[in-house]
């Protein structure tokens, strides 16, 4: 099964990720690791990525695209996987259905997380990390016994700096103008699945399941 998923930062791609690749047994293709390794290894495309990443810049769709066709190409996903960070736009996903038919193959699902802005923002604005071993915090939703100290080691909680209001306000604008053509590509294809990701984890996960079975109303 080759699933993609979908959702603004903030929504609980990853958590969900995490329990859907368990319940399948498909690997979770996110491109930030798919990056990070085709660097780590020095491929021909990891230097070249690893060329605009040090200088800040956006890697280019045709890097991106191969690394990513490389990764899916693996053994490990041979039996399906499920991709998580792309496409991130239409020309993107174009290309992502161009390298999968040169394999045979097809996206199945595409699981879209709906999250309501305001519930976004205050997700991501309330994120707290400790300096010293990296726990994360939240000042609602998994706030530490003691402002702005770390359970586990004592360190200094903190706030990144893309965590702020304006910074993750543009980062959401930026994702909805980007994906919304996404949403419509998929939706026309019949593959497309649109999940309420503001309900408890278990009910969000439950109704994945379903879509992915077939079985949802």
């Amino acid at each position: 099964m080759n699933i993609l998923f979908m959702g603004p930062p903030g929504a609980g791609k990853g958590t969900q990720a995490e329990r859907i690749v368990d319940t399948f047994k498909v690997p979770h293709i996110s491109t930030g690791d798919a990056f990070r390794l085709a660097m780590k290894q020095g491929t021909p495309l990891g230097v070249k990525a690893k060329e605009f990443v040090d200088q800040g810049l956006l890697v280019p769709d045709e890097i991106t695209n191969g690394i990513v066709r490389d990764r899916l190409a693996q053994e490990d996903c041979n039996i399906g996987f499920l991709l998580d960070g792309f496409p991130r736009t239409l020309q993107q996903a174009e290309a992502l259905d161009g390298m999968l038919a040169e394999m045979g193959r097809s996206i199945d699902h595409v699981v879209n997380l709906k999250v309501d802005r305001g519930l976004l923002l205050a997700r991501l604005t309330g994120r707290r990390i400790c300096k010293s071993c990296g726990s994360t915090y939240h000042v609602m939703f998994n706030p530490p016994k003691q402002e702005g100290v770390c359970d586990k080691c004592g360190g200094e909680l903190y706030q990144r700096s893309d965590d702020t209001e304006a910074k993750v306000g543009t980062r959401l604008d930026e994702y909805i103008s980007k994906t919304a053509p996404l949403l419509e590509y998929y939706s026309n294809k019949g593959v497309l699945c649109e999940v309420d990701g503001e309900r408890e984890i278990d009910e969000v996960t439950a109704e994945i399941v379903s879509c992915l079975r077939g079985t949802a109303e």
